[in-house]
């Protein structure tokens, strides 16, 4: 878990505007004296949003899947979905351990298709009992929806390697979404990665947390996937 250093307040702020002249040096002199309680009491805590470092992604209404042609790669094991979501005070980091699925690969070695089917079940985070929080219905719910599905819907050539748009369907809400994504092979592998926020919101996880230590909105998601040919 990433925790946040705390933001004290300016030290004039602990001066008062009527302070004449000749005072200044005895109240700087005893600076230290007033600084210690007024931290203690007016100290401040802010956490940058680690999504301010991620593209976001567009989302739209859902989408017919990819028609697309080609060999089907056959994601292996130990590939991860993984997650960050924040809060005022800090973040935490956590994944799933069981994604399948395949990918289509046409000529060039581009990707053109696929679907990546996640066990919510398998869910996992920095901190156990945050673990066990993910599964209620306070966020993924996952007596109920205890899969999540990744569809493409279309994939395109960019600068950077691709942009891929899909159906994410998620506690049985699904919307298309489009984000950048890398894929290389290496002898018979594939390899596709990405990363991009979205707003949780949009997929009914709307629970705040505690009123002093807010969760974001947004949540980082990342693919680190590899597939093989399907034998």
């Amino acid at each position: 878990m990433e925790s946040c250093i705390p933001i004290l307040p300016p030290a004039r702020a602990l001066l008062s505007n009527n302070i004449h002249h000749h005072q200044n040096n005895i109240i700087m002199k005893s600076l230290p004296i007033l600084i210690v309680p007024a931290v203690a009491s007016l100290a401040l805590f802010s956490c940058e949003n680690p999504a301010d470092q991620t593209t976001t992604a567009q989302t739209a209404e859902s989408a017919p899947a990819a028609e697309a042609t080609g060999t089907r790669y056959v994601i292996a094991s130990g590939s991860k979905v993984g997650f960050t979501g924040s809060k005022v005070t800090g973040s935490h980091d956590g994944g799933f351990n069981t994604v399948t699925g395949f990918f289509t690969v046409g000529e060039g070695d581009s990707v053109s298709g696929g679907t990546i089917d996640i066990d919510m079940t398998s869910v996992f985070s920095d901190d156990e009992k945050l673990t066990d929080h993910l599964k209620s219905g306070d966020f993924f719910k996952i007596d109920e929806f205890p899969q999540s599905k990744f569809t493409v819907t279309a994939v395109s050539k960019s600068e950077s390697g691709y942009q891929v748009s899909g159906n994410l369907l998620m506690r049985g809400v699904e919307k298309n979404i489009s984000f950048p994504a890398t894929a290389s092979k290496d002898g018979e592998t594939i390899t596709v990665k990405a990363e991009f926020d979205i707003n949780r919101k949009e997929w009914g996880i709307v629970y705040g947390g505690m009123a002093d230590d807010l969760i974001r909105d947004e949540v980082i998601i990342r693919f680190d996937l590899t597939a093989k040919p399907e034998a």
